[in-house]
């Protein structure tokens, strides 16, 4: 590929008032407005009585910072992005950056749990509207997890020097959602200060995750999955209140240990994986495993019977190729492995529970989105400003998802950056003719058809009730 003209015969000129640089957000902020985002906000967040009338035209405020996200915006000052050509003419309300700083920093603890309550209703509508979550209805997986999110300037609330040696981090929580033919979708998330414990809070944020799923459509077989850190009575009791399955993995305490090394040698089933996974310590891919099962292990023996749980303890074991063999006294060797347990009360056969185990990685997945997108930066000094920041990524991180299963089955598993760059970043020009709206798309775009049926879906009439 080269210019096809000489250097001197080419000219630039920002003059046209009639282009968009992001004509997909007139598709996406119209099934926003049909989920009932702005209505929702309306309801939920009050923000009356703060200084300069930060609070007032809340819902065209957030409208304007879930569309600059959608577009690719991750500070503040990105949001300017929605400024520009004929947007004004296609968008009633836009905000400007400064505006919307204001509106951020006057979020108080409350005003964030108010927003966490239009997310989940927001969720909500999306999935009854979409096919969000194709499968909700017989099997959904509720992984929780937590990440570090490094911060920069002393000034930062929160931020602490956690997990990481000279690094200032905040430190959220999040939960996702997904069904065995769904990519995940993130049902809550809880801004924290960086030292915050892994399991701080867990119970109760656990508790909302599993009804938010349920409100979302997720009325079959629930199966809430997490890492060791959540491995509490606290959370499995959320689960057994919730009318929920738990699969959680528990690390090798004492207890564990007696356990594991007391299973028979007869009793390890051989499982290989499809394509080679990495090891959780050691980062090397494996491909073969062994997988034996307790039935009947109690939990938590040393707290009071109330409290103690007994359900099934699944083991993974790998060798440990770190480690030479161990030679016995008549010269046998006798190989050294690394143990993985899990305990679940879930009903599948112990390979298949061991596989859908695994399968709860896919959480990283969303937080590698998240730093790659709107959670590049937490760009506010205030503590509430940067929580209500992370839950409008999270409410524009499932529209865009909704979107994607809109447009084709190709976007519907498609990540965040892909659903941007084929369905958001499409520039076009507009032509006004009697009193109608003509958006001009470039000819030959490679995601045409997705676009149109995206486009079409959004703006059809509404089904009947």
């Amino acid at each position: 590929m080269h210019s096809s003209t000489p250097p001197r015969a080419v000219s630039a000129v920002f003059d046209d008032p009639n282009l968009v640089a992001h004509a997909g957000l007139v598709p996406v902020m119209r099934l926003a407005e049909r989920c009932g985002l702005s209505d929702l906000v309306t309801q939920k967040v009050k923000l009356t009585g703060t200084t300069n009338g930060a609070g007032a035209a809340a819902d065209s405020k957030i409208s304007s910072i879930v569309a600059g996200m959608a577009a690719g915006a991750d500070s503040i000052d990105d949001l300017r992005v929605l400024r520009h050509g004929a947007m004004p003419t296609l968008f009633g309300g836009i905000r400007a950056p400064s505006t919307l700083g204001t509106f951020l920093r006057a979020f108080t603890h409350g005003h964030a749990l108010q927003l966490h309550a239009v997310h989940r209703r927001f969720l909500a509508a999306l999935a009854a509207r979409t096919p969000l979550l194709p499968g909700s209805g017989e099997k959904a997986f509720i992984d929780v997890d937590s990440t570090h999110k490094r911060v920069y300037g002393r000034t930062k609330q929160g931020a602490e020097y956690g997990r990481f040696k000279g690094i200032r981090t905040l430190h959220p929580l999040l939960a996702t959602v997904c069904t065995p033919h769904a990519r995940p979708v993130i049902a809550g998330v809880r801004m924290r200060r960086g030292k915050a414990a892994d399991s701080r809070g867990a119970s109760k944020f656990v508790s909302e995750a599993l009804a938010t799923a349920v409100e979302s459509g997720c009325t079959g077989l629930r199966i809430l999955r997490a890492d060791s850190q959540f491995y509490n009575a606290g959370v499995i009791a959320a689960c057994h209140r919730a009318g929920a399955h738990f699969s959680i993995t528990t690390g090798m305490n004492p207890s564990i240990k007696r356990a594991v090394l007391g299973i028979p040698n007869d009793a390890w089933q051989q499982i290989s994986y499809p394509t080679a996974v990495p090891d959780p310590e050691t980062g090397e891919l494996i491909s073969d495993a062994e997988v034996a099962e307790i039935p009947e292990y109690t939990a938590f023996a040393s707290r009071k019977k109330a409290e103690r749980v007994t359900a099934r303890l699944i083991v993974r074991r790998v060798r440990d190729l770190a480690k030479p063999a161990v030679v016995g006294e008549q010269g046998e060797l006798f190989p050294v492995w690394r143990y993985h347990p899990f305990f679940t009360d879930q009903p599948a056969a112990a390979l298949r529970a061991e596989r859908e185990h695994r399968h709860h990685a896919v959480v990283e997945q969303v937080i590698a989105d998240s730093k790659a997108g709107a959670l590049a930066h937490l760009p506010s000094g205030h503590f509430h400003a940067n929580a209500a920041w992370l839950t409008l990524w999270t409410m524009t991180y499932n529209l865009l998802r909704a979107a994607g299963s809109l447009a084709s089955a190709f976007h519907t598993k498609a990540t965040t950056a892909t659903l941007r760059a084929h369905l958001v970043q499409v520039p076009a020009r507009i032509a006004r003719s009697a009193r109608r709206i003509t958006l001009h798309l470039p000819h030959n775009w490679p995601w045409e058809q997705a676009w149109t049926h995206l486009f079409d879906t959004v703006h059809d009439p509404p089904a009947p009730a």
